[in-house]
């Protein structure tokens, strides 16, 4: 892979004594990079290290073979969309557009370029329209459309969908990929939802407390975690010690790690009662205790287990960690 965006070491320290980084990435030309972790991981720091509103206290960002680490804001030529939108609301559509373009040129170029944007966020024609009136999904296209206008070199998005009730985050972040990979910019985001950054993300980023944990496509991340930590926290996970992790085919001295539909109702293994039944249409989610106490899910047929019944658990693939 060939660099486009190289976060060199960068690194913010805090009076408090919280450091986030140093972190070390390197972005492909076009690439979309999900920055996931949990709130206060450091995620939106170090957005804001990239487009130059805080200052880092080591290391460097080079976009382009060319470093930016002590450029302003305006001379990095990054986009930002907030996760707010910020669009203003005593403007129409096409000025809210037209605001990231002052000073780029004569009117007519202006309008051109604002035309051109609302139309690769497919809302062409909306140059009129009165912000309220919009969607909220539309709103958040015109905060694209606005950060695409000045031909950024670089993509941030804050949060981009945590405003959209869940019924629209689903089809809108597909839009929002397919937009961007339309472009072809180079793009990172933030984001806690790990849904969000699976769908949207050609590879994630996992932070924790101001550090990477593990970075890689979505599939890596989930199959092949580097840590209890990133298991966890990317999908559903079982974790077993002592006997249960024996059952299952530990060695007593590892961690296990396992998901839901790698475990299957069988004759023999891990012992426990089914305590719920959760039906979430072709499937269920069966919560099992096993005799020492420890509670794991199971995803299975809906008619694969009754609640109170004794079971026993066999795994189709483990994590050892």
């Amino acid at each position: 892979m060939t660099a486009f965006l190289q976060i060199q070491a960068i690194e913010k320290r805090w009076p408090t004594g919280v450091t986030v980084g140093p972190l070390t990435l390197d972005i492909a030309r076009g690439e979309i990079l999900s920055l996931l972790g949990p709130s206060g991981s450091g995620k939106t720091t170090m957005l804001r290290l990239l487009v130059g509103f805080e200052t880092a206290d080591g290391g460097r960002i080079v976009v382009a073979n060319e470093d930016v680490t002590a450029m302003p804001p305006a001379r990095r030529r990054f986009g930002m969309v907030f996760q707010h939108y910020a669009l203003f609301p005593h403007l129409d559509v096409g000025e809210n557009v037209a605001f990231g373009l002052a000073g780029s040129g004569e009117r007519g170029a202006v309008e051109t370029k604002v035309r051109e944007a609302l139309a690769l966020v497919d809302l062409a024609g909306f140059e009129r329209r009165n912000v309220h009136e919009l969607s909220g999904g539309q709103q958040q296209r015109v905060a694209l459309a606005r950060a695409l206008a000045p031909e950024p070199r670089v993509l941030l998005l804050d949060e981009p969908l945590s405003n959209l009730d869940p019924a629209l985050r689903e089809r809108t972040r597909h839009e929002l990929r397919e937009v961007i990979k339309r472009v072809g910019i180079t793009t990172v985001f933030v984001t806690h939802e790990q849904e969000e950054a699976f769908d949207l993300g050609d590879r994630i980023a996992v932070l924790n407390q101001g550090r990477l944990e593990q970075t890689g496509a979505p599939d890596e991340l989930y199959e092949h975690p580097a840590n209890l930590f990133v298991a966890t926290f990317v999908g559903r996970a079982n974790v077993f010690r002592g006997d249960a992790a024996r059952a299952l085919g530990g060695n007593g001295k590892r961690v296990l790690v396992v998901r839901p539909e790698r475990l299957r109702f069988s004759e023999a293994g891990l012992p426990g009662i089914v305590r719920e039944r959760r039906y979430v249409g072709a499937a269920a989610f069966f919560l099992i205790e096993a005799d020492d106490h420890q509670r794991f899910e199971v995803l299975a047929e809906p008619d694969a287990a009754r609640v109170g019944a004794r079971v026993y658990v066999e795994a189709t693939r483990v994590i050892a960690l």
